[in-house]
């Protein structure tokens, strides 16, 4: 199995919801995501996929958060705008990136990493 990540940056505010304690305020975060796409099998070229191909899907998904209020961004104006959900929401968009590109192996996101703070990470894994 080869794996390959890609990190990038951005900046949004959210506030929880049934939550008691300092992050039910309005709050923000400059948040790290790291995507990893892992595959059995490696293209023509010899690559899982291309780091242009998965930071430009990247970054599409980023266009959509940075520098918003989450909490009136669907899904998260309705499903709560944790760092766990937003976890899930990245491997969700990037999942349907990946497939409408031009890709000719098959590959999975393997694991995003979310960091809210240099200390605080949340993880989804399919």
């Amino acid at each position: 199995m080869f794996e390959v990540s890609v990190e990038e940056t951005f900046a949004a505010a959210h506030q929880l919801r049934n939550y008691h304690g300092k992050c039910e305020n309005l709050h923000g975060h400059n948040y790290k995501v790291r995507v990893t796409i892992r595959g059995r099998e490696l293209d023509e070229t010899g690559l899982v996929v291309d780091f242009v191909e998965l930071k430009r899907v990247l970054r599409a998904v980023i266009d959509k958060l940075d520098h918003t209020y989450l909490n009136e961004v669907p899904p998260f104006d309705i499903l709560n705008p944790s760092a766990e959900n937003v976890a899930k929401y990245f491997h969700d968009e990037i999942c349907s990136g990946l497939r409408a590109g031009s890709r000719k192996s098959e590959v999975d996101v393997a694991e995003i990493k979310i960091w809210e703070t240099d200390t605080s990470t949340a993880t989804y894994r399919p």
